[in-house]
């Protein structure tokens, strides 16, 4: 089956788009579909991902299903798996039909609760399949998106605190890792090595901004967090 590893990461997506744009309402039924929507796909994927498991040979040592075209602006969209991924990757699809199941009882934007799992899982699969830099990068940040309103809207008594330092701390991480790859794929990095040091201090400097930037607009966000956490309730 060709594009495998595509297809497995964007069945998930593809739900999560169904659900966007045709689910209505918040009625009972609405969320009984929200929810069935998003265990077929998590299956589905599950069951795709098998034909991963089992069409993988533990005798081969290099990345295998292999997918690379071109993309946007130039750049690799490169996908594989090797003998490490494939087993986060059959973690994933298994435990995700789990998570559905769990949060069956869930009735709090029931909807936007599927769609922030069936993003995750798309982005978590994309984080293991990726062979190219920059992709993994994309999955790996946008993965926090759905992890930080998961977080703040339907977490525990202090879930605005636990978002607050998530943000903070994937805030950090993130900037390091984008001032890394920007060394990596600096088209001249003999001019780029006597800059890295101004370019760490600048990224230092950004970090410091933005819990400026935090500590006056936190109100504001535990604010707008605490109105959708209660908008349906």
């Amino acid at each position: 089956m060709e594009n495998l590893l595509s297809i497995t990461t964007f069945i998930p997506l593809l739900a999560a788009a169904i659900l966007a744009v045709f689910l209505r309402g918040d009625d009972e039924q609405a969320r009984t579909n929200a929810k069935w929507v998003a265990m077929l796909a998590t299956l589905a994927t599950f069951l795709v991902s098998l034909f991963i498991l089992f069409g993988f040979d533990p005798a081969d040592t290099g990345f295998q299903f292999v997918e690379e075209r071109t993309w946007l602006a130039g750049l690799t969209y490169k996908m594989g798996v090797d003998g490490i991924s494939v087993l986060f990757v059959m973690l994933t699809t298994f435990l995700m039909p789990l998570v559905i199941w769990s949060a069956w009882d869930v009735k709090v934007r029931v909807k936007e609760y599927m769609i922030a799992f069936l993003l995750l899982e798309t982005l978590m699969l994309g984080v293991f399949m990726a062979l190219d830099l920059v992709l993994f990068y994309l999955f790996f940040e946008a993965g926090l998106i759905p992890m930080f309103l998961i977080i703040g809207i339907w977490g525990g008594k202090r879930r605005i605190y636990a978002t607050f330092k998530f943000f903070l701390y994937t805030l950090a991480g993130s900037v390091l890792m984008l001032v890394a790859l920007l060394y990596i794929y600096a088209p001249q990095l003999t001019e780029l090595v006597p800059a890295l040091g101004p370019l760490v201090a600048k990224a230092t400097q950004t970090i410091d901004v933005a819990r400026l930037w935090l500590d006056g607009q936190a109100q504001q966000l535990l604010t707008w967090l605490d109105s959708l956490a209660s908008g349906g309730s």
